[in-house]
């Protein structure tokens, strides 16, 4: 029988940590203040389309191009250094282009390489070795919806908490960021 609750718990809270949606939430304000908004659909289709395509194509595309999933990995690890140090150094790394906002921002850094980047690719080529494709597509859906939820209310969120708050819980998570960076960059250097 492929559907099986077990397996889905596994994939979805694997997905969940490795996203962690609910970990960049301050991520996700600061670039909701930078852009003027997010587009929570735009964002979350985008990261759907990404994942499914690394479900079923990620080694070939990647093959295509001469790439393993190691400097994928690399590259993507790369991008969440430089926003971790924009998170703590209070810089602009990632120029927004006022003509573009939330719209941009949606897609490049909110869809890749937060919510889909190299961690969840890698993730799910390897969840795809241990589970049915069923259960892992299941997982990806449910932990969407609560990417969606999480994105949808950001401006809510946003009201919620102070800007004082926010500013610590930048820091935090850029250290944070900075440490998954160097985490991904030493395992995938070392292979």
């Amino acid at each position: 029988m492929p559907f099986d609750f077990k397996e889905i718990l596994s994939v979805t809270l694997i997905l969940f940590s490795i996203i962690d949606i609910l970990g960049s939430i301050p991520i996700i304000l600061n670039i909701r203040k930078k852009s003027g908004g997010i587009e929570a659909e735009r964002a979350t289709i985008i990261s759907g389309v990404l994942m499914f395509g690394y479900l079923y194509l990620g080694t070939k595309i990647l093959a295509l191009f001469g790439v393993d999933v190691s400097s994928f990995a690399v590259a993507g690890a790369i991008i969440l250094l430089l926003m971790g140090f924009e998170m703590i150094l209070g810089r602009e790394i990632f120029k927004h282009n006022p003509t573009t906002g939330a719209r941009s921002s949606s897609v490049v850094p909110l869809a890749f390489p937060m919510i889909a980047g190299a961690g969840t690719m890698t993730s799910l080529l390897s969840l795809k070795a241990a589970y049915h494709v069923e259960n892992i597509i299941v997982g990806i859906l449910i932990n969407l919806v609560l990417v969606y939820i999480v994105l949808k209310s950001s401006s809510w969120l946003e009201r919620k908490i102070s800007p004082a708050s926010i500013e610590v819980l930048q820091k935090v998570f850029g250290l944070i960021l900075l440490a998954i960076a160097i985490k991904l960059i030493k395992a995938n250097l070392l292979l």
